[in-house]
């Protein structure tokens, strides 16, 4: 008897663990601290051009989040994140400067490189 209950707490639990690790690879769970807030699309008065980036460490919606808050909040600069492929456009009323939106990603904790 006491064997068939801990077979049952442990399918609990494997079902719990296995249940949070689909989600977090469809990048629904809260692996940042997750929550329900999603941020903002930035508009523009005029877009000049656009930069792209590989951006690494993005995992779930709030990791979205935090990147796209990170460059809506310079001047001038509008974010559009992929998930799935880890890319970051940059829209900018004037040129931007690729190294300070790379510095300003490295301060919200995440590693970004320019594309051509």
């Amino acid at each position: 008897m006491e064997n068939i209950i801990i077979v049952c707490i442990m399918l609990a639990l494997t079902a719990a663990a296995l249940r949070a690790s689909v989600k977090h690879f469809r990048g629904q769970g809260g692996c940042c601290g997750g929550g329900s807030y999603k941020a903002r699309h930035k508009k523009l008065n005029t877009v000049a051009g656009h930069m792209d980036f590989t951006v690494e460490g993005m995992y779930c919606r709030n990791c979205v989040n935090r990147v796209m808050e990170a460059v809506n909040s310079m001047e001038g600069l509008s974010a559009r994140v992929k998930l799935k492929q880890g890319r970051l456009r940059v829209d900018y009323e004037k040129q931007a400067d690729a190294a300070e939106i790379i510095e300003k990603l490295h301060q919200a904790g995440y590693e970004a490189r320019a594309l051509e």
